[in-house]
């Protein structure tokens, strides 16, 4: 697989025109027209933005496909997986390239892991109204008349405060995506809760252990970052939040309706160790798991 550890390697490989900044890649889908891409499996030594509508071909990256209907935004970070079939894409799009070297000594070096998106996969693209789509491209050419103006001293800091604009704006797109698609999240509400319960069901809960955000991800088939962000704004708690209330549903069950120990309780609920599992039992309940059985019992 082809490992493209800077953006002008990238550039040179693939027939762009070299880029102003070698930390900074500013492409329009304008630029590379007639240009196609070498490899169709690579990985980035850095972070990219992209706006494009897909005409044909398949996008892939992580295990999952790029969602092409419409013009979506979406999000790698650096060694992410990319795979490119027969692709062509529409003239209307952009790309931007960010190595971290530029990010260094910046609130933005920080601040760029937090976005959650870095993390999804590709079929969780931000999907944009022609509103969204404008806000973006009036950001995007503001950078660019930054990157192609004699850039001195102070176009670092314009053009990562741009970036950093088009981050908070599509962290704030996500959440109308989340809520617009609230049909959706109800239904992977519910799946959720149906794969917790036929977890407990099949014992798995003493063979395998505490079920992971990242098996109820892979169940769901949605990345891991994904899922959380999904079931906070729909819910307000993130998955793991969701499993511990499922497991203290279950021990409130079990502390009433048998006379295991708290310690033993613990052990067929996954949990190796009892004094965890009775600290998250007194956060979700307000009381330790002897309490509530003295409580309920006498």
């Amino acid at each position: 697989m082809k490992h493209y550890e800077t953006i002008t390697e990238l550039y040179v490989s693939n027939g762009f025109l070299p880029p102003e900044n070698p930390l900074l890649g500013l492409v329009t889908f304008e630029d590379i027209k007639g240009c196609k891409f070498l490899y169709t499996e690579f990985t980035l030594g850095f972070y990219k933005i992209a706006l494009k509508k897909v005409k044909s071909g398949n996008v892939m990256y992580g295990r999952t496909k790029y969602d092409h209907e419409n013009g979506s935004l979406f999000f790698l970070k650096p060694n992410q997986t990319i795979q490119m079939n027969d692709v062509e894409l529409t003239e209307k799009g952009f790309m931007i390239y960010i190595h971290e070297d530029l990010l260094y000594n910046h609130g933005l070096h920080s601040a760029i892991k937090k976005y959650g998106f870095f993390d999804y996969e590709a079929n969780e693209a931000l999907h944009l109204s022609p509103t969204e789509e404008e806000t973006l491209w009036d950001l995007f050419y503001k950078i660019q008349k930054e990157y192609y103006n004699n850039q001195d001293e102070y176009s670092r800091d314009i053009m990562l405060t741009h970036i950093d604009s088009i981050l908070k704006y599509s962290q704030r797109f996500y959440k109308r995506q989340f809520l617009n698609r609230a049909a959706l999240s109800g239904t992977i509400t519910t799946k959720f809760t149906e794969i917790l319960n036929k977890y407990f069901e099949s014992g798995n809960l003493q063979k395998e252990g505490l079920p992971t955000v990242k098996f109820m991800a892979s169940e769901l088939s949605l990345s891991v970052r994904y899922l959380s962000d999904l079931l906070k704004q729909e819910t307000g708690k993130t998955a793991l939040e969701h499993i511990h209330i499922a497991l203290v549903l279950e021990a409130k069950n079990l502390l009433l309706s048998t006379f295991k120990t708290v310690a033993e309780t613990a052990y067929e609920l996954g949990f190796e160790n009892p004094p965890y599992f009775s600290r998250l039992f007194k956060k979700e309940i307000g009381m330790t798991p002897t309490e509530y059985r003295e409580k309920f019992l006498n």
